[in-house]
């Protein structure tokens, strides 16, 4: 009984240290860059680790309970997703704050809204400022009068996860969920074999892998709400170095993509004759 109890201990905190992996802190930093609240960056981090669990549990689980032999390409296509994840979020951040740059005032002779002709004008003042629809934040030029947008809904980078899942309350937590899914993809072959070279017994290994999930869930939420303290602390009144952090934290995921996928691709052969994969 006290090597059970030991090995859900050392899976505890091996959960813990693997949630602070690079790949796995840069992916949630470009998420919560702009998440000023602890518990709700916690969450984030939950949500994160519950799809990281839910990858890890299943690929292990079928390796370990009916033997299942992972393909090297297979493995390194795995790793590949990570890589293309950690793009796509870089991707997003840096657009996002391209979007938010606010644009300059400029005035305008106009006439005022519901005006006849014949009567006076007068100048108006047509300014932008910060715009939100949904997770998508973005600037248009404006006047405080009644009229519609400068741009379509239908215009915005995510219109059809904004239509079909935008009633729903945990629609914001929808994509941490996600990449912590694909995170469990390229870890999940080196945790399960690492299992089965150290625990014979099926039942403990599965408790294993749960309790590395729950390790993983929380070593995550901690690092979020890291994150996302240190965002409101240094960003507190300085709302341009807010977003500056924010396009830092898209850079660094991009390029760290980019160097991951160039590994995967040609180091490690995926796209050659000679590919060698070493789950990690």
């Amino acid at each position: 009984m006290i090597g059970f109890f030991s090995i859900l201990a050392v899976g505890f905190f091996l959960g813990m240290r693997h949630a602070t992996d690079p790949d796995h802190v840069i992916a949630v930093t470009t998420i919560v860059s702009n998440q000023r609240s602890s518990p709700r960056a916690a969450l984030i981090g939950a949500f994160w680790g519950v799809g990281h669990t839910l990858t890890i549990f299943v690929v292990g689980a079928g390796i370990i309970l009916f033997n299942v032999v992972i393909p090297v390409r297979v493995g390194l296509s795995m790793e590949l997703s990570v890589a293309v994840m950690l793009i796509i979020l870089g991707l997003i951040n840096v657009a996002g704050f391209l979007r938010a740059m606010p644009g300059e005032s400029a005035t305008v002779e106009a006439s005022p809204v519901g005006s006849t002709p014949g009567e006076a004008h007068h100048d108006e003042v047509v300014h932008s400022h910060l715009h939100s629809h949904g997770d998508y934040t973005h600037t248009h030029t404006h006047t405080h009068q009644p009229g519609a947008h400068s741009h379509k809904l239908d215009q915005t980078p995510l219109p059809w996860m904004d239509r079909a899942f935008g009633k729903i309350g945990l629609y914001q937590y929808l994509r941490p969920f996600v990449v912590g899914v694909v995170h469990g993809l390229a870890g999940s072959a080196a945790v399960a074999l690492l299992v089965l070279t150290t625990i014979r017994n099926v039942h403990w290994a599965i408790a294993y892998l749960l309790v590395f999930g729950v390790g993983t869930i929380a070593g995550m939420m901690l690092i979020t709400m890291s994150i996302a303290s240190a965002f409101t602390f240094v960003g507190k009144g300085r709302q341009k170095f807010s977003r500056r952090l924010a396009l830092a934290s898209g850079l660094l995921s991009l390029c760290f993509g980019l160097f991951v996928a160039y590994q995967i691709c040609f180091v490690n052969g995926l796209f050659t004759n000679h590919a060698r994969w070493i789950p990690q």
